[in-house]
């Protein structure tokens, strides 16, 4: 199978990489890509948005599936112009997109098929903002309608932050806080058939301690050991199979990934958001796992094949991702930074670095070009072994004012620790 993957940042990077891991798999490319994934495949300088270039490009290469990474290329509709040219594509269509593109759409269908998710209030003007405000109370949970590339979310017990947000985006939708752990489920769907991915939990805040301002994602693991029993069962039971079927009776069959973002309350499951494409970056961590070989499976969702998939395999053990952020994100990070240590990074045992926001700078250097500039995976066969291996890693990486988390699994590895 000759594969393409669409994207540049630290998910494709690992998307490619386990692409590369598959046997099946005898030629892979990426647009742009990035210069880790140049390592294992052949970049191509696109613009992913534009469904014409994307099927010139996978036309040339002669290319039997493309797996969109980002969001953005989704919500264009990209999926849609492959499809319309026979091209296996692993992504849902324009209009199934907006699970993701539209925070009202996906609070509409989740009401529709009765799935569990915070009280909502859609808001287009200052009076609208303020009554939801006052309905629900700190904290205030204040969400972009439209993509914001994960930064769209504002949760703070000050209220004028929330106001500012609102303003700032116009059309929002404000809701009730969820407390509680959140996890993220990943669920492969071919439009009938569902198959989950293993549940991993990642850290949006910037800061230790979550604190600091949201951001994309600090770091994730997998497994969840405090995870209750039989959680994935009852989210494809609760969410996943209702949400399919809600979407496939709006005549909008759901082809690709859904992402699960739950927040597990003392009621039980309850979605925090949809997206449309792989987590970034629970991704990282979770197809590190994945043992079942990645092509075909994609492609099965397509082409209708997942119906026969009672189960993955998945590698024993654990992996723990740890994202090396530039200075000043995830406000204007500094860029073009030069980046070293790699090579030592990459020579720590079970450990490896993804590379997310990162450029070419002549022939050799390699330098910061955004502010999730890597993703540190260590493995193990715990935690705290995944979690020593990660870190070790990234302190031999140096980068100008770059930052990250030292907390990522640190309470879930004390647990397995402790559970013995």
């Amino acid at each position: 199978m000759k594969a393409l993957v669409l994207g540049g940042g630290g998910r494709e990077h690992a998307l490619v990489r386990a692409l590369s891991l598959d046997p099946g798999v005898t030629d892979l490319h990426c647009a742009p890509g990035n210069p880790g994934t140049s390592e294992l495949a052949d970049n191509h300088v696109i613009n992913v948005l534009d469904g014409l270039a994307v099927t010139e490009l996978t036309a040339r290469i002669r290319a039997e599936l493309v797996v969109i990474g980002p969001e953005a290329p989704l919500v264009a509709g990209v999926a849609d112009a492959l499809r319309e040219r026979g091209i296996p594509v692993f992504g849902p269509d324009r209009d199934a997109a907006r699970l993701e593109g539209s925070k009202a759409f996906a609070k509409e269908v989740m009401e529709a098929a009765g799935v569990p998710t915070a009280r909502a209030r859609v808001c287009r003007s200052p009076a609208q903002v303020g009554e939801a405000l006052d309905l629900f109370g700190p904290p205030y949970v204040v969400k972009n309608d439209g993509l914001a590339a994960g930064k769209g979310v504002v949760v703070t017990t000050d209220r004028a932050a929330a106001e500012l947000h609102a303003r700032e985006c116009g059309r929002v939708v404000i809701e009730e806080y969820l407390d509680g752990p959140e996890v993220s489920l990943f669920v492969l769907s071919d439009g009938s058939h569902a198959v989950p991915l293993l549940p991993a939990q990642d850290f949006k805040r910037a800061f230790d301690g979550d604190e600091g301002p949201n951001t994309g994602g600090m770091g994730a693991y997998t497994p969840l050991p405090w995870a209750p029993p039989g959680l994935v069962d009852d989210v494809m039971a609760s969410v996943v199979r209702p949400t399919i079927a809600e979407m496939a009776r709006r005549d909008m069959h759901y082809q690709g990934l859904l992402y699960v973002g739950l927040a597990l309350t003392a009621k039980g499951p309850r979605v925090v958001e949809f997206n449309a494409r792989f987590g970034d970056p629970e991704a990282q961590v979770v197809l590190d796992r994945l043992a079942t070989p990645i092509g075909s499976l994609l492609q099965a969702a397509d082409t209708g094949g997942l119906g026969g998939i009672d189960s993955l395999d998945w590698r024993p053990g654990a992996a723990v991702t740890v994202v090396v952020a530039a200075a000043n994100y995830p406000g204007d990070p500094l860029k073009g930074d030069l980046i070293t240590g790699l090579d030592r990074a990459g020579a720590v045992d079970g450990a490896y670095v993804l590379q997310a926001g990162t450029a070419w700078s002549g022939a050799r250097d390699i330098v910061s070009s955004g502010g999730r500039v890597l993703n540190v995976v260590g493995t193990g066969d715990t935690l705290a072994q995944a979690r020593k291996r990660a870190y070790e890693a990234a302190g031999r990486i140096e980068l100008r004012g770059s930052f990250h988390r030292t907390d990522i699994a640190e309470k879930a590895a004390k647990e397995q620790t402790d559970a013995g």
